[in-house]
């Protein structure tokens, strides 16, 4: 019979016992009794940091301390410690915020637990209903007592000494420091240990505030009782910044958030509102105003020389910072009461002082007297008031002791520029420019003074720049460094200051009252120009006087770049520092088109005489106006005059290769493009000598096999040659112009005849202007004693010449040096070749003027083209804008080629707006 076995039961698991259970549970404790000591631990190192560093943001920042680096004290500055001490800080709460978790999940875990075995300590109400539970032996879970367990009521009786303690100020040991966080920990976990804590602690809080009290009322005099007060302040408000720090969880379970952190800018904690509230209340708001007038009065006796402690008035303003109770703005109070008390009375104190001082010690001793004040009360206000009142402060002393005083120390200030003062300048800037606008009359000052004196010293020297214009640049630099070093020494070189030089030194170098270059003001005015003699101009009624400043700094880089006694005595770093120097000049020159006109003009004599001083230095000069600004078309142009010149020196080798041989040594040939170098207008008709003539239709073949096509144009007053010239006396080489050759050969078949003027016209075919000029330099060459041509009548002017004028070769001509003639000798009579016409001379100005109005409408065009549509104001600023490094375009002429534009279909006038401008394609 088979017999039937029953099913095996599964193991139970086994239950914990009691004993295992309160292990695990006392673990539990021991766990966060050791995060609690940690966080303690954390709590009195961040207080110590916020404390060090609440300090020393009152001090120099330059002051020396020193820093525990690796065991060993290291010498630092405040501002090399601060940043440091505001990162331990900072990573000192983020350690905290981590520890306050993990305390408060570890609370949370013990609570649970708790409920999970039915833990029940002694000292709650459920006491009872613990002991019945173990008398019920059907209970399948049996309750396990912690009779180690404390209740607030057995933790107050140890915390109170600890926390009177520090109320008094007296020593607390580690271990009592330690504990006190402990036990607060252990009064949270008991349900109802939270608000007996807050009413015990607030109750031995007060105790202490009424004897505090007692002992600061107890003194009737006000110094006596503002100097009790502070005492128990201090002592107190030190302990409010340790006190606090145990409880800081108490804040947490008061307000109900047991699972919150701790937050970086949290308000301040119960435990603290609860002392700065109760010390408010019972003692500051009664005896307040007291306090106040006395620390204003201490602060009087400062201002007056006498000595006393400062910090009772760093007391009484930590109190009225401290001790507001708007959380929103905690300095409302303090900014309504110490710092407007603070600010009167400092504006009280100097209205007296500084007008007496002023009466009696004059401007400049006043200056001094309020630029040290000044730095006394700012100085003074980083120790008494908060760092958001300085402002205020500094407002009310430059109020009373500048702004007042305003027009009697900037009356002072011409006389200080003219006698170069620079140091009660810099004194006067620093005052003034701490009053709102105060620094506009002194650049106004300063303008007047600049333009002043450089126009009276330009006309002091007046005739001494007038015949040279190397004295001239000399002097406008000269007014330049002047000026300059006025502004780096008496103003430090300030913006402002440098603009108002600019301005003035603008006005001095393009000033007409020295040197005038007149201007015709409209485009069909025929020649309109003036004609200058001696520096005089003769003005046009149509003319516009400018000042001939480019032209003579044009002169002046045509002395450095050619060969002239000058040049030969500089070296190149000299001439190149020369070449800087009018170049800065040239930066405040406004017609700069004049100054590329003639530097263009003596660039070209320079290249076709080959009277340059050295090639790389004209190249150079090319890039130096490229970097000041010049138009780039401009540039261009000279760049290309130097390309065309290194080709004719290829061509003219490769001619006198395949020409005889004759021609390969009397003749060089120099092939330049028209549009970089002249005028077609400027080609002048001359019968030329038949020895010319022979060499003009070979250069054209060769010129034509090398690049067929292409024409030439022969440009007869650009060139020169050397002749001979024989008489008993010598034998003399003489460099002259194609005019003067033509003109000297009329008498190769008739060396002693004696020509009129007008068969030498005939016989030349010259214009008459050209003639008159050709003559002159023959027969008044300034620097020859004996002239190559006689002339009779005689004349003075080249005007005087008349038809039947006559003139014969001087048989007696010589070349003389030091006293005695010479039989052998070469002479230049090119002088300053005149690359241009008379007629087309005469026409410079005109022609200047007609170029300017051709770039103003070619502005304009490019303006409204890529605006499309543009007011009357916004063209004048973009157009000047454009023009600036050319010429400064008058409203008159902007005005004129709008209307001409409008006339002729390129703009029109908007139909709702006459002040606005259309571009039509």
């Amino acid at each position: 019979m088979a017999s039937e076995k029953k099913p095996a039961k599964a193991p139970s698991k086994r239950e914990k016992s009691a004993e295992e259970i309160l292990t695990e549970f006392q673990s539990l404790r021991n766990e966060q009794r050791i995060l609690a000591n940690k966080l303690s631990e954390m709590e009195m190192e961040l207080n110590e940091h916020k404390i060090v560093i609440d300090t020393l943001k009152n001090v120099d920042p330059k002051r020396k301390c020193y820093r525990m680096i690796g065991g060993l004290l290291c010498e630092r500055t405040v501002e090399n410690v601060m940043p440091a001490l505001v990162t331990n800080k900072e990573q000192l709460m983020k350690v905290m915020d981590t520890l306050n978790d993990q305390v408060t999940k570890k609370g949370i875990e013990i609570n649970e637990y708790k409920e999970k075995h039915n833990i029940r300590i002694r000292g709650q109400d459920d006491l009872q209903q613990q002991e019945e539970d173990n008398n019920n032996k059907e209970d399948k879970r049996k309750a396990i007592v912690d009779r180690t367990q404390f209740t607030f009521e057995d933790k107050w009786p140890y915390m109170r000494p600890i926390i009177l303690k520090l109320l008094k100020q007296e020593p607390v040991t580690q271990g009592e420091w330690q504990d006190l966080f402990y036990s607060v920990h252990v009064c949270l976990w008991d349900d109802k240990g939270p608000p007996k804590l807050h009413d015990a602690l607030k109750e031995d809080i007060m105790a202490f505030i009424k004897q505090a009290q007692q002992r600061v009322l107890a003194h009737q005099e006000e110094q006596a009782l503002l100097k009790a007060y502070i005492t128990e302040w201090r002592k107190f408000f030190t302990q409010c910044n340790y006190l606090p720090t145990p409880f800081r969880q108490l804040e947490t379970y008061l307000a109900g958030k047991g699972t919150s952190t701790q937050k970086k800018n949290q308000p301040d904690d119960v435990v603290r509102k609860l002392m700065l509230d109760s010390w408010n209340q019972s003692i500051f708001n009664e005896i307040k105003q007291k306090l106040q007038d006395a620390a204003m009065r201490l602060v009087r006796a400062e201002r007056n020389g006498e000595a006393f402690d400062s910090q009772l008035v760093i007391g009484v303003r930590e109190s009225y910072v401290n001790l507001c109770s708007n959380s929103s703005d905690k300095l409302q109070i303090y900014r309504e009461n110490f710092e407007t008390a603070y600010v009167n009375a400092t504006d009280e104190f100097y209205k007296m002082k500084a007008e007496d001082y002023l009466s009696l010690h004059g401007v400049e001793n006043y200056m001094r007297y309020a630029d040290s004040k000044l730095r006394e009360e700012e100085a003074r206000a980083q120790k008494y008031l908060e760092p958001t009142s300085m402002q205020r402060l500094t407002d009310c002393c430059v109020k009373v002791l500048v702004a007042t005083h305003t027009l009697a120390i900037l009356a002072e200030c011409p006389q200080m520029i003219q006698n170069n003062q620079t140091d009660k300048l810099r004194l006067m800037l620093k005052l003034m420019d701490r009053v709102p606008d105060g620094v506009n009359p002194m650049l106004k000052n300063l303008e007047d003074h600049i333009s002043n004196a450089g126009l009276a010293d330009m006309m002091a020297a007046v005739d001494v720049i007038t015949q040279d214009s190397e004295k001239y640049v000399e002097r406008l630099l000269d007014l330049f460094h002047r000026f300059s070093t006025l502004v780096k020494d008496a103003f430090d070189d300030d913006p402002r200051f440098l603009t108002a030089r600019d301005k003035a030194y603008k006005l001095v170098v393009n000033d007409a009252t020295v040197f005038k270059l007149e201007l015709p003001t409209r485009q069909g005015s025929g020649i309109g120009g003036a004609s200058v003699l001696n520096n005089r101009p003769i003005t046009n009624n149509n003319g516009l006087a400018e000042s001939k400043c480019p032209e003579l700094l044009a002169n002046f880089c045509d002395m450095l770049l050619r060969k002239t006694p000058l040049s030969k005595k500089l070296t190149t770093d000299e001439i190149e520092s020369k070449l800087k120097d009018v170049l800065l000049v040239l930066k405040y020159v406004q017609n700069k088109d004049v100054f590329m006109r003639y530097h263009k003009a003596h660039l070209t004599r320079r290249l076709i005489l080959d009277t340059t001083t050295d090639s790389e230095k004209e190249e150079n000069m090319v890039d130096m106006l490229r970097e000041v600004g010049m138009p780039a078309d401009f540039v261009n142009k000279l760049a290309r005059m130097f390309q065309d010149i290194k080709v004719s020196q290829d061509l003219n080798q490769q001619f006198k290769e395949q020409c005889r041989a004759t021609i390969a040594d009397s003749i060089n040939i120099k092939i330049l493009n028209a549009g970089a170098w002249a005028r077609g207008s400027e080609r002048v008709t001359v019968s030329l000598p038949l020895q010319l003539e022979d060499y003009i239709p070979e250069v054209e073949e060769f010129y034509k096999k090398k690049h067929s096509g292409r024409k030439l144009q022969w440009h007869h007053h650009m060139s020169n040659g050397t002749i001979t010239f024989a008489n008993k006396v010598g034998r003399f080489d003489i460099d002259v112009t194609t005019f003067q050759m033509a003109v000297l050969f009329a008498w190769n078949q008739r060396p002693n005849e004696k020509i009129s003027y007008e068969n030498l016209r005939l016989a030349t075919e010259l214009p008459d202007p050209e003639l008159r000029r050709t003559l002159w330099s023959l027969c008044a060459f300034p620097k020859l004693k004996r002239q190559l041509l006689l002339v009779e009548p005689h004349a003075t002017t080249p005007k005087d010449f008349a038809n039947d004028t006559r003139f014969w070769v001087n048989q007696e001509f010589a070349i003389v040096k030091n006293g005695k003639m010479q039989k052998r000798g070469k002479i230049n009579l090119i002088g300053r070749l005149q690359l241009s016409t008379e007629r087309s001379r005469e026409e410079d100005n005109q022609s200047i003027v007609q170029l300017r109005i051709l770039r103003v409408q070619e502005a304009i065009i490019k303006i409204l083209k890529m605006r499309k549509k543009i007011t009357n104001a916004q063209l004048q600023t973009e157009l000047v804008d454009i023009l600036k490094n050319m010429f400064l375009p008058s409203k008159k002429m902007i005005k004129e080629q709008i209307e001409w534009l409008i006339e002729h279909k390129y703009i029109r006038r908007h139909d709702d707006d006459i002040n606005t401008f259309v571009y039509m394609a």
